[in-house]
Protein backbone atom coordinates (compact mmCIF):
# COMPACT_ATOMS: atom_id res chain seq x y z
CA UNK A 1 0.00 0.00 0.00
CA UNK A 2 1.99 3.30 -1.33
CA UNK A 3 1.40 6.43 1.09
CA UNK A 4 -1.67 7.87 -0.45
CA UNK A 5 -4.30 4.97 -0.68
CA UNK A 6 -6.36 4.91 1.77
CA UNK A 7 -5.87 2.45 5.02
CA UNK A 8 -8.69 -0.41 5.56
CA UNK A 9 -9.48 1.97 8.55
CA UNK A 10 -10.35 5.05 5.94
CA UNK A 11 -12.28 2.28 3.59
CA UNK A 12 -14.49 1.30 6.51
CA UNK A 13 -14.95 4.33 8.21
CA UNK A 14 -16.85 5.92 4.68
CA UNK A 15 -18.38 2.60 3.74
CA UNK A 16 -19.74 2.02 7.69
CA UNK A 17 -20.35 5.00 9.39
CA UNK A 18 -20.24 8.57 7.75
CA UNK A 19 -23.30 6.93 5.13
CA UNK A 20 -25.26 6.27 8.57
CA UNK A 21 -24.33 9.39 10.67
CA UNK A 22 -22.20 7.02 13.12
CA UNK A 23 -19.15 8.90 14.59
CA UNK A 24 -16.80 8.67 17.84
CA UNK A 25 -19.92 10.54 19.76
CA UNK A 26 -22.02 8.11 18.73
CA UNK A 27 -19.85 5.14 19.38
CA UNK A 28 -19.31 6.52 23.04
CA UNK A 29 -22.99 6.78 23.88
CA UNK A 30 -23.46 3.42 23.06
CA UNK A 31 -20.46 2.31 25.45
CA UNK A 32 -21.61 5.00 28.23
CA UNK A 33 -25.11 2.73 28.21
CA UNK A 34 -22.99 -0.70 28.64
CA UNK A 35 -20.62 0.90 31.32
CA UNK A 36 -23.85 1.99 33.21
CA UNK A 37 -23.94 -1.77 34.45
CA UNK A 38 -21.23 -4.38 35.44
CA UNK A 39 -19.79 -5.68 32.29
CA UNK A 40 -15.99 -7.52 31.45
CA UNK A 41 -16.39 -6.56 27.92
CA UNK A 42 -17.98 -4.93 24.76
CA UNK A 43 -17.98 -4.37 21.48
CA UNK A 44 -19.55 -3.48 18.31
CA UNK A 45 -19.12 -5.13 14.91
CA UNK A 46 -20.10 -3.08 11.74
CA UNK A 47 -20.09 -5.21 8.43
CA UNK A 48 -20.69 -4.41 4.79
CA UNK A 49 -20.53 -7.23 2.45
CA UNK A 50 -21.54 -8.11 -1.62
CA UNK A 51 -21.60 -11.48 -2.98
CA UNK A 52 -22.44 -12.94 -5.57
CA UNK A 53 -22.19 -16.76 -7.09
CA UNK A 54 -22.42 -18.61 -10.82
CA UNK A 55 -23.14 -21.90 -12.21
CA UNK A 56 -22.16 -22.82 -15.56
CA UNK A 57 -22.94 -26.65 -16.78
CA UNK A 58 -23.25 -27.47 -20.66
CA UNK A 59 -22.27 -24.19 -21.29
CA UNK A 60 -25.07 -22.43 -20.07
CA UNK A 61 -25.62 -20.47 -16.86
CA UNK A 62 -27.64 -22.60 -14.51
CA UNK A 63 -27.60 -20.39 -11.64
CA UNK A 64 -26.73 -16.69 -10.44
CA UNK A 65 -26.77 -14.65 -7.53
CA UNK A 66 -26.28 -11.59 -6.03
CA UNK A 67 -26.65 -10.42 -2.49
CA UNK A 68 -25.63 -7.27 -0.33
CA UNK A 69 -25.94 -6.77 3.35
CA UNK A 70 -24.69 -5.03 5.99
CA UNK A 71 -25.80 -4.59 9.81
CA UNK A 72 -24.04 -4.31 13.23
CA UNK A 73 -23.45 -6.52 16.18
CA UNK A 74 -23.87 -5.33 20.04
CA UNK A 75 -22.05 -7.73 22.08
CA UNK A 76 -21.62 -7.15 26.36
CA UNK A 77 -20.26 -9.51 28.19
CA UNK A 78 -20.02 -10.21 31.91
CA UNK A 79 -18.37 -13.22 33.22
CA UNK A 80 -19.22 -16.46 31.08
CA UNK A 81 -22.75 -14.39 29.97
CA UNK A 82 -23.05 -13.23 26.35
CA UNK A 83 -25.83 -10.84 25.27
CA UNK A 84 -26.35 -10.17 21.76
CA UNK A 85 -28.29 -7.98 19.93
CA UNK A 86 -27.82 -7.35 16.20
CA UNK A 87 -29.68 -4.72 13.77
CA UNK A 88 -29.25 -4.93 9.55
CA UNK A 89 -30.10 -1.04 10.23
CA UNK A 90 -27.13 1.34 11.02
CA UNK A 91 -27.84 4.14 12.86
CA UNK A 92 -27.16 5.93 16.32
CA UNK A 93 -30.55 4.84 17.11
CA UNK A 94 -30.36 1.27 16.25
CA UNK A 95 -27.26 1.26 18.19
CA UNK A 96 -28.26 2.66 21.48
CA UNK A 97 -31.30 0.43 21.18
CA UNK A 98 -29.43 -2.70 20.86
CA UNK A 99 -27.46 -1.76 23.41
CA UNK A 100 -30.28 -1.91 26.17
CA UNK A 101 -31.21 -4.55 25.10
CA UNK A 102 -27.96 -6.35 26.14
CA UNK A 103 -27.79 -4.24 29.73
CA UNK A 104 -30.23 -7.40 30.88
CA UNK A 105 -27.33 -9.76 31.56
CA UNK A 106 -25.39 -7.25 33.81
CA UNK A 107 -26.61 -5.89 37.30
CA UNK A 108 -26.72 -1.72 38.17
CA UNK A 109 -24.24 0.18 39.53
CA UNK A 110 -21.15 -0.52 36.81
CA UNK A 111 -18.47 2.52 36.84
CA UNK A 112 -15.39 3.20 35.06
CA UNK A 113 -15.09 5.93 33.07
CA UNK A 114 -14.99 6.80 29.32
CA UNK A 115 -11.86 4.27 27.53
CA UNK A 116 -9.67 6.92 25.10
CA UNK A 117 -9.88 5.52 21.37
CA UNK A 118 -7.09 3.90 20.07
CA UNK A 119 -6.90 2.70 16.57
CA UNK A 120 -5.74 -0.99 16.31
CA UNK A 121 -3.32 -1.74 13.42
CA UNK A 122 -2.00 -4.69 11.87
CA UNK A 123 0.17 -5.78 8.85
CA UNK A 124 -2.00 -5.66 5.73
CA UNK A 125 -2.11 -9.69 4.85
CA UNK A 126 -4.32 -8.88 0.81
CA UNK A 127 -4.81 -5.72 -1.18
CA UNK A 128 -8.65 -4.25 -0.02
CA UNK A 129 -9.76 -5.37 -3.37
CA UNK A 130 -13.10 -5.47 -4.89
CA UNK A 131 -13.31 -8.62 -6.52
CA UNK A 132 -16.85 -8.93 -7.41
CA UNK A 133 -17.02 -5.04 -9.24
CA UNK A 134 -14.00 -5.45 -10.52
CA UNK A 135 -14.59 -7.76 -13.45
CA UNK A 136 -17.92 -7.32 -15.54
CA UNK A 137 -20.85 -10.77 -15.64
CA UNK A 138 -19.86 -11.28 -18.86
CA UNK A 139 -16.11 -12.01 -18.31
CA UNK A 140 -17.22 -14.10 -15.28
CA UNK A 141 -19.43 -16.79 -17.42
CA UNK A 142 -16.73 -16.55 -19.99
CA UNK A 143 -14.13 -17.63 -17.34
CA UNK A 144 -16.53 -20.58 -16.37
CA UNK A 145 -16.73 -21.42 -20.23
CA UNK A 146 -13.22 -21.61 -20.71
CA UNK A 147 -13.00 -23.85 -17.99
CA UNK A 148 -15.68 -25.93 -18.98
CA UNK A 149 -13.95 -26.39 -22.98
CA UNK A 150 -10.70 -27.78 -20.93
CA UNK A 151 -12.19 -30.30 -19.09
CA UNK A 152 -13.79 -31.74 -21.95
CA UNK A 153 -11.27 -31.18 -24.43
CA UNK A 154 -9.14 -33.69 -21.99
CA UNK A 155 -11.11 -36.82 -22.60
CA UNK A 156 -13.40 -38.03 -24.83
CA UNK A 157 -14.99 -39.52 -21.64
CA UNK A 158 -16.18 -36.52 -20.10
CA UNK A 159 -20.17 -36.38 -20.29
CA UNK A 160 -20.77 -33.48 -17.65
CA UNK A 161 -18.65 -30.61 -16.21
CA UNK A 162 -20.41 -28.00 -13.51
CA UNK A 163 -18.12 -25.12 -13.39
CA UNK A 164 -18.25 -22.86 -10.08
CA UNK A 165 -17.41 -19.09 -9.24
CA UNK A 166 -18.29 -17.04 -6.25
CA UNK A 167 -16.85 -14.08 -4.64
CA UNK A 168 -17.03 -11.72 -1.82
CA UNK A 169 -16.42 -8.01 -0.91
CA UNK A 170 -16.56 -7.91 2.78
CA UNK A 171 -15.82 -4.55 4.90
CA UNK A 172 -15.73 -4.62 8.73
CA UNK A 173 -15.61 -2.19 11.39
CA UNK A 174 -14.82 -3.05 14.69
CA UNK A 175 -15.33 -0.66 18.74
CA UNK A 176 -14.64 -2.02 21.93
CA UNK A 177 -14.95 -1.00 25.23
CA UNK A 178 -11.13 -0.66 25.63
CA UNK A 179 -10.87 2.08 23.44
CA UNK A 180 -9.68 -0.16 20.51
CA UNK A 181 -10.93 0.60 17.12
CA UNK A 182 -10.04 -1.48 14.25
CA UNK A 183 -11.05 -2.70 10.33
CA UNK A 184 -10.31 -4.84 7.55
CA UNK A 185 -11.17 -4.96 3.96
CA UNK A 186 -11.49 -8.52 3.35
CA UNK A 187 -11.52 -10.09 -0.38
CA UNK A 188 -12.48 -13.65 -1.07
CA UNK A 189 -12.67 -15.57 -4.27
CA UNK A 190 -13.62 -19.52 -5.32
CA UNK A 191 -13.76 -21.24 -8.90
CA UNK A 192 -14.48 -25.26 -8.91
CA UNK A 193 -15.16 -27.79 -11.15
CA UNK A 194 -17.36 -31.12 -10.62
CA UNK A 195 -16.62 -33.49 -13.84
CA UNK A 196 -18.47 -36.63 -14.96
CA UNK A 197 -17.30 -39.25 -16.81
CA UNK A 198 -18.71 -42.34 -18.64
CA UNK A 199 -16.81 -45.47 -18.97
CA UNK A 200 -19.30 -48.81 -20.20
CA UNK A 201 -22.54 -47.97 -18.07
CA UNK A 202 -19.62 -46.92 -15.66
CA UNK A 203 -19.74 -43.01 -14.42
CA UNK A 204 -17.62 -41.36 -11.69
CA UNK A 205 -16.34 -37.88 -10.89
CA UNK A 206 -13.60 -36.10 -10.03
CA UNK A 207 -13.72 -32.23 -8.34
CA UNK A 208 -10.82 -29.47 -8.03
CA UNK A 209 -11.76 -26.36 -6.46
CA UNK A 210 -9.28 -22.98 -5.02
CA UNK A 211 -9.05 -19.49 -4.29
CA UNK A 212 -8.02 -17.49 -1.46
CA UNK A 213 -8.09 -13.05 -0.77
CA UNK A 214 -7.48 -11.99 -3.76
CA UNK A 215 -9.05 -11.19 -7.32
CA UNK A 216 -10.17 -13.36 -9.90
CA UNK A 217 -7.58 -12.45 -12.02
CA UNK A 218 -5.79 -15.63 -10.22
CA UNK A 219 -7.33 -17.37 -12.52
CA UNK A 220 -5.45 -17.14 -15.59
CA UNK A 221 -4.98 -19.79 -18.84
CA UNK A 222 -2.57 -21.92 -16.59
CA UNK A 223 -4.71 -22.08 -13.60
CA UNK A 224 -7.30 -23.15 -15.63
CA UNK A 225 -5.31 -25.96 -17.24
CA UNK A 226 -4.15 -27.13 -13.94
CA UNK A 227 -8.13 -27.31 -12.51
CA UNK A 228 -9.20 -29.18 -15.80
CA UNK A 229 -6.81 -31.57 -15.44
CA UNK A 230 -6.83 -32.44 -11.55
CA UNK A 231 -10.81 -32.79 -12.29
CA UNK A 232 -11.31 -35.26 -14.89
CA UNK A 233 -7.51 -37.35 -13.78
CA UNK A 234 -9.55 -37.42 -10.68
CA UNK A 235 -12.87 -38.79 -12.63
CA UNK A 236 -10.94 -41.51 -14.93
CA UNK A 237 -8.96 -42.81 -11.72
CA UNK A 238 -12.14 -43.62 -10.55
CA UNK A 239 -13.70 -45.57 -12.97
CA UNK A 240 -10.80 -47.91 -12.42
CA UNK A 241 -11.30 -48.10 -8.46
CA UNK A 242 -11.65 -51.29 -6.60
CA UNK A 243 -13.93 -51.68 -3.60
CA UNK A 244 -11.72 -50.45 -0.75
CA UNK A 245 -10.46 -53.03 1.89
CA UNK A 246 -11.82 -53.05 5.20
CA UNK A 247 -10.42 -53.46 8.67
CA UNK A 248 -7.42 -51.75 10.78
CA UNK A 249 -3.99 -51.10 8.52
CA UNK A 250 -1.41 -48.79 7.89
CA UNK A 251 -2.90 -45.50 6.14
CA UNK A 252 -1.00 -43.23 4.47
CA UNK A 253 -2.18 -39.73 4.00
CA UNK A 254 -1.32 -37.37 1.18
CA UNK A 255 -0.06 -33.82 1.16
CA UNK A 256 -2.44 -31.19 1.59
CA UNK A 257 -6.15 -31.23 1.63
CA UNK A 258 -5.95 -34.42 3.60
CA UNK A 259 -5.20 -32.00 6.44
CA UNK A 260 -8.59 -31.20 6.60
CA UNK A 261 -8.75 -34.77 8.77
CA UNK A 262 -6.15 -32.83 11.29
CA UNK A 263 -8.45 -29.64 11.55
CA UNK A 264 -11.53 -31.42 12.16
CA UNK A 265 -10.52 -34.69 14.77
CA UNK A 266 -7.28 -32.13 16.47
CA UNK A 267 -7.99 -28.70 15.22
CA UNK A 268 -11.23 -28.57 17.30
CA UNK A 269 -10.36 -29.88 20.39
CA UNK A 270 -7.97 -27.50 20.65
CA UNK A 271 -10.09 -24.64 20.35
CA UNK A 272 -10.42 -22.41 23.88
CA UNK A 273 -14.12 -22.84 24.72
CA UNK A 274 -14.24 -26.44 24.30
CA UNK A 275 -10.94 -26.94 26.69
CA UNK A 276 -12.70 -24.51 29.77
CA UNK A 277 -15.58 -26.49 29.55
CA UNK A 278 -13.38 -29.48 29.70
CA UNK A 279 -15.37 -31.03 26.86
CA UNK A 280 -12.39 -31.70 24.62
CA UNK A 281 -10.10 -34.84 25.03
CA UNK A 282 -7.23 -32.19 24.94
CA UNK A 283 -8.62 -30.22 28.13
CA UNK A 284 -6.21 -29.71 30.98
CA UNK A 285 -3.23 -31.45 29.40
CA UNK A 286 -0.83 -28.52 27.97
CA UNK A 287 2.72 -29.50 28.93
CA UNK A 288 1.73 -33.50 28.10
CA UNK A 289 2.93 -35.79 25.26
CA UNK A 290 -0.04 -36.14 22.88
CA UNK A 291 1.19 -37.20 19.92
CA UNK A 292 4.09 -38.78 18.34
CA UNK A 293 7.84 -37.36 18.37
CA UNK A 294 8.13 -34.93 15.21
CA UNK A 295 4.44 -34.33 15.17
CA UNK A 296 4.23 -30.12 15.47
CA UNK A 297 0.72 -28.38 14.78
CA UNK A 298 0.26 -24.71 13.99
CA UNK A 299 -2.77 -22.55 13.20
CA UNK A 300 -1.69 -19.39 11.07
CA UNK A 301 -3.76 -16.44 10.91
CA UNK A 302 -1.18 -14.39 8.84
CA UNK A 303 -0.54 -15.96 5.83
CA UNK A 304 -0.68 -13.54 3.12
CA UNK A 305 -3.58 -13.88 0.50
CA UNK A 306 -4.80 -17.63 2.14
CA UNK A 307 -8.01 -18.39 2.52
CA UNK A 308 -8.46 -18.65 6.04
CA UNK A 309 -6.44 -15.65 6.47
CA UNK A 310 -6.91 -12.36 8.68
CA UNK A 311 -5.59 -9.39 9.16
CA UNK A 312 -7.45 -9.21 12.18
CA UNK A 313 -9.46 -11.04 13.93
CA UNK A 314 -13.36 -10.40 14.41
CA UNK A 315 -12.77 -8.99 17.87
CA UNK A 316 -9.79 -6.52 16.60
CA UNK A 317 -7.01 -8.23 17.58
CA UNK A 318 -4.58 -9.32 15.35
CA UNK A 319 -4.06 -13.02 14.21
CA UNK A 320 -0.91 -14.76 14.86
CA UNK A 321 1.06 -18.17 13.86
CA UNK A 322 -0.09 -20.31 16.85
CA UNK A 323 1.63 -22.76 18.11
CA UNK A 324 -0.86 -25.91 19.14
CA UNK A 325 1.46 -28.83 19.83
CA UNK A 326 5.20 -29.02 19.31
CA UNK A 327 7.27 -32.12 19.02
CA UNK A 328 3.92 -33.91 20.00
CA UNK A 329 3.83 -31.74 23.33
CA UNK A 330 0.61 -29.73 23.78
CA UNK A 331 1.58 -26.33 23.89
CA UNK A 332 -1.78 -23.92 23.85
CA UNK A 333 -5.19 -23.50 22.74
CA UNK A 334 -6.72 -21.03 20.47
CA UNK A 335 -8.43 -18.26 22.13
CA UNK A 336 -10.81 -15.36 21.51
CA UNK A 337 -11.08 -12.57 24.19
CA UNK A 338 -13.99 -14.29 26.33
CA UNK A 339 -12.36 -17.72 26.53
CA UNK A 340 -8.72 -15.93 27.06
CA UNK A 341 -9.92 -13.74 30.26
CA UNK A 342 -11.97 -16.85 31.77
CA UNK A 343 -8.90 -19.35 31.23
CA UNK A 344 -6.44 -16.40 32.24
CA UNK A 345 -4.13 -16.42 29.14
CA UNK A 346 -3.70 -14.38 26.10
CA UNK A 347 -5.79 -14.28 23.31
CA UNK A 348 -4.25 -15.34 20.17
CA UNK A 349 -6.57 -13.82 17.16
CA UNK A 350 -8.65 -16.83 16.56
CA UNK A 351 -12.33 -15.08 17.78
CA UNK A 352 -14.48 -15.63 14.66
CA UNK A 353 -17.80 -15.34 13.71
CA UNK A 354 -19.66 -15.56 10.63
CA UNK A 355 -21.66 -12.36 10.36
CA UNK A 356 -22.54 -9.14 12.48
CA UNK A 357 -25.79 -11.66 13.47
CA UNK A 358 -23.88 -13.99 15.61
CA UNK A 359 -21.20 -13.89 18.15
CA UNK A 360 -17.44 -14.59 17.85
CA UNK A 361 -15.68 -17.47 19.31
CA UNK A 362 -12.41 -19.56 19.16
CA UNK A 363 -11.79 -20.91 15.91
CA UNK A 364 -9.47 -22.18 13.21
CA UNK A 365 -7.74 -19.83 10.40
CA UNK A 366 -4.75 -21.92 8.64
CA UNK A 367 -3.72 -25.15 10.14
CA UNK A 368 -1.22 -27.33 9.61
CA UNK A 369 1.19 -29.92 10.70
CA UNK A 370 4.51 -29.08 9.81
CA UNK A 371 6.61 -31.03 7.50
CA UNK A 372 9.37 -34.20 8.62
CA UNK A 373 12.28 -35.26 7.08
CA UNK A 374 11.32 -38.32 4.91
CA UNK A 375 10.86 -38.71 1.46
CA UNK A 376 7.45 -38.99 0.11
CA UNK A 377 8.70 -41.92 -2.14
CA UNK A 378 10.08 -43.67 0.89
CA UNK A 379 6.71 -43.95 2.72
CA UNK A 380 4.72 -45.29 0.48
CA UNK A 381 7.46 -47.73 -0.39
CA UNK A 382 7.84 -48.70 3.62
CA UNK A 383 4.38 -50.14 3.39
CA UNK A 384 3.69 -53.61 3.02
CA UNK A 385 -0.04 -53.57 2.74
CA UNK A 386 -2.74 -50.42 3.53
CA UNK A 387 -4.06 -47.62 2.21
CA UNK A 388 -2.98 -44.27 0.46
CA UNK A 389 -5.59 -41.74 0.76
CA UNK A 390 -4.74 -38.72 -1.82
CA UNK A 391 -8.33 -36.72 -1.27
CA UNK A 392 -11.25 -36.49 1.25
CA UNK A 393 -15.10 -35.37 0.79
CA UNK A 394 -16.92 -35.52 3.43
CA UNK A 395 -16.31 -35.82 7.09
CA UNK A 396 -17.27 -35.78 10.56
CA UNK A 397 -15.79 -35.64 14.22
CA UNK A 398 -17.15 -35.77 18.12
CA UNK A 399 -15.19 -33.20 19.86
CA UNK A 400 -15.71 -34.52 23.31
CA UNK A 401 -14.31 -38.29 22.36
CA UNK A 402 -11.99 -36.97 19.36
CA UNK A 403 -13.74 -39.75 17.08
CA UNK A 404 -14.06 -39.06 13.32
CA UNK A 405 -14.87 -40.58 10.29
CA UNK A 406 -13.81 -39.28 7.05
CA UNK A 407 -14.71 -40.72 3.22
CA UNK A 408 -11.74 -40.83 0.92
CA UNK A 409 -12.17 -38.89 -2.60
CA UNK A 410 -9.54 -40.67 -4.22
CA UNK A 411 -7.27 -43.32 -2.54
CA UNK A 412 -5.22 -46.33 -3.89
CA UNK A 413 -4.20 -49.68 -2.20
CA UNK A 414 -0.11 -50.16 -1.57
CA UNK A 415 1.06 -53.62 -1.45
CA UNK A 416 4.79 -54.31 -1.48
CA UNK A 417 5.73 -50.56 -0.97
CA UNK A 418 3.95 -49.67 -4.46
CA UNK A 419 0.75 -47.83 -5.25
CA UNK A 420 -1.31 -51.15 -7.09
CA UNK A 421 -4.37 -49.61 -8.25
CA UNK A 422 -7.72 -47.17 -6.98
CA UNK A 423 -10.04 -48.29 -4.60
CA UNK A 424 -13.36 -46.43 -4.20
CA UNK A 425 -15.74 -46.61 -0.76
CA UNK A 426 -12.78 -46.22 1.76
CA UNK A 427 -13.93 -44.45 5.00
CA UNK A 428 -11.47 -43.86 7.34
CA UNK A 429 -12.63 -44.25 11.57
CA UNK A 430 -10.57 -43.37 14.49
CA UNK A 431 -10.18 -40.97 17.24
CA UNK A 432 -7.96 -37.80 16.62
CA UNK A 433 -6.00 -37.82 20.00
CA UNK A 434 -5.32 -41.22 19.04
CA UNK A 435 -4.49 -41.01 15.73
CA UNK A 436 -1.92 -38.32 16.45
CA UNK A 437 0.45 -40.90 18.33
CA UNK A 438 0.03 -43.81 16.28
CA UNK A 439 1.80 -41.15 13.05
CA UNK A 440 5.08 -42.77 12.10
CA UNK A 441 6.75 -41.31 9.72
CA UNK A 442 6.35 -37.68 8.52
CA UNK A 443 6.87 -36.08 4.88
CA UNK A 444 9.03 -33.48 3.84
CA UNK A 445 6.41 -31.98 1.23
CA UNK A 446 4.03 -30.20 3.68
CA UNK A 447 2.11 -28.32 1.64
CA UNK A 448 -1.72 -26.47 2.13
CA UNK A 449 -4.44 -26.95 0.68
CA UNK A 450 -5.64 -25.07 -2.77
CA UNK A 451 -8.24 -22.47 -0.90
CA UNK A 452 -11.49 -24.65 -0.54
CA UNK A 453 -12.30 -24.95 3.04
CA UNK A 454 -15.41 -23.76 5.05
CA UNK A 455 -15.63 -24.84 8.56
CA UNK A 456 -18.98 -25.75 10.37
CA UNK A 457 -19.53 -25.08 14.54
CA UNK A 458 -22.49 -24.50 15.91
CA UNK A 459 -24.08 -22.96 13.17
CA UNK A 460 -21.10 -20.49 11.97
CA UNK A 461 -19.45 -20.98 8.84
CA UNK A 462 -15.83 -19.71 8.04
CA UNK A 463 -13.44 -19.47 5.70
CA UNK A 464 -10.38 -21.71 6.56
CA UNK A 465 -7.24 -23.08 5.00
CA UNK A 466 -5.55 -26.85 6.29
CA UNK A 467 -2.22 -28.38 5.35
CA UNK A 468 0.09 -31.35 6.08
CA UNK A 469 2.95 -33.81 4.60
CA UNK A 470 2.40 -36.68 3.41
CA UNK A 471 2.38 -39.06 6.68
CA UNK A 472 2.01 -42.56 7.54
CA UNK A 473 -0.32 -43.56 10.34
CA UNK A 474 -0.07 -46.79 12.47
CA UNK A 475 -3.24 -49.19 12.86
CA UNK A 476 -6.20 -46.93 11.28
CA UNK A 477 -9.22 -48.65 10.83
CA UNK A 478 -10.55 -48.42 7.37
CA UNK A 479 -13.90 -49.16 6.80
CA UNK A 480 -14.86 -50.08 2.59
CA UNK A 481 -16.88 -53.01 0.50
CA UNK A 482 -14.23 -55.43 -0.37
CA UNK A 483 -13.16 -58.04 1.58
Amino acid sequence: MTKNEPTSLDLATSALLEPNGVDEDALERVFALVRAHRADDADLYFQMSRAESWMVEEGEVKSGSFAIDQGVGVRVVSGEKTAFAYADDISPASLEAAAKVTRAIAAQGGEGSAATPRTRSAVPLYAPIDPVSALDDGAKVRLLERLEKRARAADPRVKQVIGRLSGEYEVVFIARADGVRAADVRPLVNLSITVIVEQDGRREQGYCGGGGRFGYGYFDDERLDHMAEMAVRQALVNLDARPAPAGPMTVVLGPGWPGILLHEAIGHGLEGDFNRKGTSAFSNRIGEQVGAKGVTVVDDGTIADRRGSLSIDDEGEPTGRNVLIEDGVLRGYLQDRLNSRLMGVPATGNGRRESYAHIPMPRMTNTYMLGGDKDPAEILASVDRGLYAVNFGGGEVDITSGKFVFSAAEAWWIEGGKLQYPVKGATLIGNGPDALTRIAMIGNDMALDPGIGTCGKEGQSVPVGVGQPTIRIEGLTVGGTGG
